[in-house]
């Protein structure tokens, strides 16, 4: 079994900051991707990149992403979601395991 878990959500006023984290434990391997989504109130998930007001960094050693979120916007609202492509020791292919997310409020 894999567990993926997300922290560091909360509220937050425009313009202020957030960093989340994201850990990977259990029956893996390897890792071979570890990356960010989030998913808005009536809109469908999206992949979050890391550029410009968003920078994403990895510590491969303890299995954990982040996400330095900077001058946030009521637009950035959303439940975060941390993807982890493993690499399992029981069928020794690849499988994405996702986090239960990890709510983000932005108020102006």
């Amino acid at each position: 079994q894999v567990q993926v878990v997300e922290s560091g959500g909360g509220l937050v006023q425009a313009g202020g900051s957030l960093r989340l984290s994201c850990v990977a434990s259990g029956s893996i391997v390897s890792i071979s991707a570890m990356d960010w989504y989030r998913q808005a109130p009536g809109k469908q998930r999206e992949f979050v990149a890391s550029e410009g007001r968003f920078i994403i960094s990895r510590d491969n050693a303890k299995n954990t992403v982040y996400l330095q979120m900077n001058s946030l916007k009521p637009e950035d609202t959303a439940v975060y979601y941390c993807n982890a492509r493993v690499l399992s020791p029981y069928t020794y292919r690849y499988d994405d395991y996702w986090g239960q997310g990890t709510q983000v409020t932005v108020s102006s």
